[in-house]
């Protein structure tokens, strides 16, 4: 074979990223039963910026790419600093771009069931809790509007 006959053919061959290369090898030995689901989770305290758009280009994409879908989950942690205005504004972007997502989540919609899991990890096993002020004035904060545990945190 010739230097031109190599050339031509490592040029049709398609050039993966390390990511598109697990989700490959993922299809190929059925993981997930061939399934391609990704999420762009930003936190809705701010406008995107360019890191954002290549993060929703990789994680609409890969999910597009390979017939899959991509949820939205908006990491709504800190409640402090987050808007409204920013959960649209992201919406916005996201439409811009071409993209479209399958379904919306917010972290704060599972709150309890994490904090839950957190109380079994303790139960089975003497795992525990690290709780900073901030953590607890969310937590009260949460519970205050009528969200999260029931319970004050010390």
């Amino acid at each position: 074979m010739s230097v031109n006959e190599i050339t031509a053919i490592e040029e049709n061959r398609k050039s993966l990223n390390f990511i598109e290369q697990i989700v490959e090898n993922d299809l190929k030995e059925g993981r997930n039963d061939g399934r391609i689901q990704t999420r762009f989770p930003p936190e809705p305290n701010g406008y995107l910026h360019i890191g954002h758009a290549k993060a929703i280009c990789l994680d609409f994409g890969i999910a597009e790419r390979y017939g899959g879908i991509c949820n939205l989950r908006f990491d709504d942690t800190n409640p402090l600093k987050e808007d409204v205005e920013y959960v649209d504004s992201i919406m916005e972007d996201i439409k811009w771009l071409g993209f479209h997502w399958e379904n919306v989540y917010y972290a704060s919609d599972y709150f309890q069931q994490l904090w839950d899991f957190a109380i079994q990890l303790i139960k089975e096993g003497g795992k525990h809790i690290s709780m900073n002020s901030r953590l607890k004035r969310l937590h009260n904060k949460r519970d205050a509007n009528g969200a999260g545990n029931k319970q004050s945190l010390p």
